[in-house]
């Protein structure tokens, strides 16, 4: 028997046929400065920027990054591109609002200080140690070291934006949450 959802309260026990074809693609977070986000998630992370859209009238850009592999993917030209960005999973979308980096007072609110609300997007590694070696050499603010608190072998940086990061080896964490 295959599995198809764990049960809890307000879990529908059938997803509508409907829905089949629905596909999870990104989500959005705001940045101050594009340039500074960019080396973050591309350099640190390892994540390749698909495509670049800009909104003059509006006066933002999107970028939209996701894994290497994915992004070996992409077709060249740049409408098929956008629409292939659109159908993969996993992506993240940064908004950049323009005039926002030269705001030296200017900052967005991370979700985890009050009121929260948004709390972190989460990136699991093959090895965690080696992931935390990797963002002490690149100098990554921390929130939580994986050795500290209650909750271990999680670690939690931070991006330019303060926007908390959480950091897993899924092997790690086959305990997790059992009494």
């Amino acid at each position: 028997m295959s599995f198809g959802s764990e049960q809890e309260p307000g879990v529908s026990a059938q997803p509508d046929a409907l829905t089949r074809g629905f596909v999870f693609n990104h989500s959005m977070l705001r940045v101050k400065d594009p340039a500074l986000a960019l080396d973050f998630y591309s350099r640190v992370l390892g994540l390749r920027l698909l495509r670049k859209l800009d909104f003059p009238e509006m006066q933002f850009s999107l970028y939209f990054l996701a894994q290497a592999v994915i992004a070996e993917g992409a077709p060249q030209d740049p409408g098929e591109r956008t629409a292939w960005t659109f159908s993969q999973r996993g992506v993240l979308e940064l908004t950049h609002n323009w005039g926002s980096e030269t705001q030296a007072d200017f900052s967005y609110h991370n979700g985890n200080t009050q009121p929260q609300g948004f709390g972190h997007l989460c990136f699991s590694v093959p090895d965690l140690d080696a992931a935390v070696a990797w963002f002490d050499q690149q100098q990554v603010p921390y929130v939580k070291r994986p050795e500290q608190g209650k909750m271990k072998d999680v670690a939690f940086i931070k991006d330019p934006d303060g926007y908390w990061i959480e950091i897993i080896e899924p092997a790690r964490l086959k305990q997790l949450g059992r009494q």
